[in-house]
């Protein structure tokens, strides 16, 4: 199992001080954060994407080609590259030249965006988001993997003999997790073509994740990728920890209750008690995360939100100080105990080098490189259009 942070890269006010970081100073402190994520002993950092105030991190590429010069074990990742207003062109580009200057540590999360502004901004009709997701992935898909694409869609332009360059690393693409909170039809195209299902599920109840988790298993096996534990299943959470649960407590209280994306609303017991989000000892971050299998089933990612809601960065390193030291040692041990064999490993960019090699399939899932029911021109996958 891998297990890292992610950030959405919010420039808020801390609600104890009333002190607003600078745009400079939130950038210079998520790469901080990053670094002490390595030094920690974490597997994966990932940023988010976003083009309004109050975030930063609008060219996630760009953010995580500076860490990887930093840095030398971590994955860089994205927790959203918006697979929607993003042209499928610049994705594999931008993409292709991180995995060269990050030696293949890296892998992309793909998501919708839940901004509806950003659709037009880049010329883009909120309206479409699934099929645009669809058939920019469909496209996505081929430049990484064809040397020259001619290829037509509904909405974009054709390309006509086409090359990407540069080549992804070792002609092996990026390792790709589709990233949603509620959407059924992006847990299908994750199935569809067996890559990874990341279910964010910070805001919604245990039922909910279950759901959309046992339909992309379901489905995975559907299109010929292999057994449902044999899915990539990712999952997001937040915690705030501290030695003590009584000293969490008093101190997230504040950042929890000015939250832009959940303040203001239940009180922190009631959202604790309905979400994964998890304010407490070293102890009850280990029992709720290990929890999440009897849902979710055998992972293989799971990242925590440490950084929202205008933590100071001193506050954010003590959180990974702790959970280095403390929680995830204890969760490597304890998510190893009965797992269940046909539950694979994180894909790196290593492991599917190493499949290739050994002959085991063109699918970087080990699965079938196109689903059983594809149609001869990459049509929709049933369900996601």
């Amino acid at each position: 199992m891998q297990f890292g942070i992610f950030t959405v890269g919010d420039v808020t006010a801390d609600p104890t001080t009333g002190r607003t970081p600078t745009e400079a100073e939130r950038i210079r402190d998520t790469v901080a954060i990053a670094l002490k994520a390595e030094e920690v002993g974490l597997d994966v950092f990932a940023t988010g994407e976003h083009h309004n105030p109050p975030f930063v991190p609008s060219s996630p590429t760009t953010l995580l080609g500076f860490i990887a010069a930093m840095t030398e074990r971590i994955i860089l990742s994205t927790s959203t590259t918006l697979i929607t207003t993003n042209d499928p062109v610049k994705i594999a580009e931008d993409f292709s030249v991180l995995q060269h200057l990050a030696g293949g540590r890296t892998d992309v999360m793909l998501g919708r965006g839940n901004t509806g502004p950003v659709y037009p901004w880049f010329g883009q009709d909120i309206r479409q988001a699934i099929p645009l997701t669809v058939e920019h992935y469909g496209l996505l898909r081929r430049l990484w993997r064809e040397e020259v694409v001619d290829w037509e869609g509904k909405l974009r332009g054709p390309l006509q003999s086409f090359t990407l360059a540069p080549r992804p690393l070792d002609g092996i693409p990026p390792f790709v997790w589709h990233g949603s909170i509620r959407t059924p039809e992006i847990a299908e195209l994750a199935a569809y073509y067996g890559d990874g299902f990341f279910a964010n599920h910070i805001f919604w109840p245990a039922s909910h994740t279950r759901t959309m988790v046992e339909l992309y298993r379901k489905r995975f096996e559907h299109y010929g990728h292999g057994a449902p534990e044999a899915a990539i299943v990712g999952l997001g959470g937040q915690v705030f920890v501290r030695p003590s649960s009584q000293d969490a407590v008093r101190d997230f209280r504040p950042y929890f209750d000015n939250a832009p994306v959940y303040g203001h609303g239940p009180s922190l017991e009631e959202f604790t008690s309905l979400t994964p989000l998890t304010v407490g000892s070293p102890q009850q971050v280990i029992e709720k995360t290990l929890g999440f299998r009897e849902y979710a089933g055998d992972y293989q990612r799971q990242l925590f939100l440490v950084d929202h809601a205008g933590l100071p960065l001193k506050t954010v390193l003590e959180q990974l100080d702790l959970l280095g030291e403390e929680v995830v040692p204890v969760l490597r041990k304890e998510f190893a105990v009965g797992r269940s064999p046909g539950a694979p490993d994180a894909p790196t960019h290593r492991s599917m080098l190493r499949a290739r090699e050994a002959g085991a399939g063109p699918g970087e899932g080990g699965g079938p490189e196109q689903g059983p029911d594809e149609a001869p021109d990459g049509g929709t996958p049933r369900g996601a259009g």
